[in-house]
């Protein structure tokens, strides 16, 4: 199977937060021209609990077995988008480990938020901070919503974050294909700051160090876009700040949120940085993980 030919992957579970994210899959299959498969991990209830959305039963109290489930998230796809094709697997494993292996065979693997009781939409949920971290495919975890309804497209606008390995950046590159097939503007953030003991107390030289750190900022936006698409509208962005905190504020008005999480196979634990872990917690707007190259 060519890579453009596979599936767009969703988690689900049966709460109203998965089934947002198969909404949101739903209109980006269509849109990619892509099928659907709907992946449900079993033992995912073992982790995080779960809370039954009404399209999945009848009652809060009923039990429903995990066919119901996936057979639910697939109707609801199929009338959201007709002309998707569907397939849906229950797999009776963890669901970070099904998730993660699905992963190599999709072109991206969707996730809604989920955290535990009150914590919902707040801070994300165990499985979908493990899964970012490990998938071999860029994941989108749909933040910014608080009424579990997937919302189309409508700023016109995509940011990515330009870290310090801009040249073949696989985050810059997703985030190209994503302006240029939804036909919108692209927004390159760069974030710098001047270190506190390059400053000095010279009149005539305090903005200088602060003056080439932007330049360099510039250089790297310069460097990132160097193969962008003639017709794709750019606009780079050198501002000066901590990257989560610009990424953050940058993600008011957003469609998307493209970073880029560099692969450490040698080293243990989540393969995820602060300022992707941060943005995962807190933005405004979905958010993207692109696997990168150490």
């Amino acid at each position: 199977m060519s890579a453009v030919d596979l599936p767009l992957v969703v988690g689900v579970d049966g709460s109203e937060p998965s089934l947002r994210a198969v909404d949101w899959a739903a209109d980006e299959a269509a849109m990619r021209g892509v099928p659907l498969r709907l992946v449900y991990a079993s033992l995912w209830e073992r982790y995080e609990g779960t809370s039954l959305a009404q399209d999945v039963v009848g009652s809060p109290s009923e039990q429903v077995r995990a066919e119901d489930i996936v057979a639910a998230a697939a109707r609801r796809a199929a009338r959201r988008q007709a002309g998707v094709k569907i397939t849906t697997d229950v797999l009776a494993e963890e669901p970070e480990y099904a998730l993660v292996r699905a992963s190599r065979d999709a072109s991206a693997l969707v996730m809604g938020t989920r955290g535990r009781s009150g914590m919902v939409e707040m801070l994300l949920g165990s499985v979908s901070l493990t899964v970012a971290a490990y998938a071999h495919c860029p994941v989108v975890v749909l933040r910014g919503s608080h009424d579990n309804q997937a919302r189309s497209a409508t700023h016109g606008r995509i940011v990515v974050g330009v870290g310090d390995k801009a040249a073949g950046s696989a985050a810059v590159r997703f985030a190209l294909r994503e302006a240029e097939l939804r036909g919108v503007e692209l927004e390159a953030v760069r974030a710098w700051r001047c270190p506190a003991h390059e400053t000095t107390d010279h009149p005539l030289l305090a903005g200088e160090p602060a003056r080439l750190h932007e330049e360099r900022a510039v250089e790297t936006l310069q460097e990132a876009l160097t193969d962008a698409p003639e017709h794709v509208r750019l606009r780079p962005h050198a501002v000066e700040g901590h990257p989560r905190r610009v990424l953050l504020a940058a993600s008011h008005g957003a469609d998307l949120l493209v970073v880029g999480a560099r692969r450490h196979p040698e080293h243990l634990g989540l393969q995820l940085g602060r300022v992707a872990h941060g943005v995962l917690h807190h933005a405004a707007c979905p958010v993207v993980v692109v696997p990168e190259q150490p």
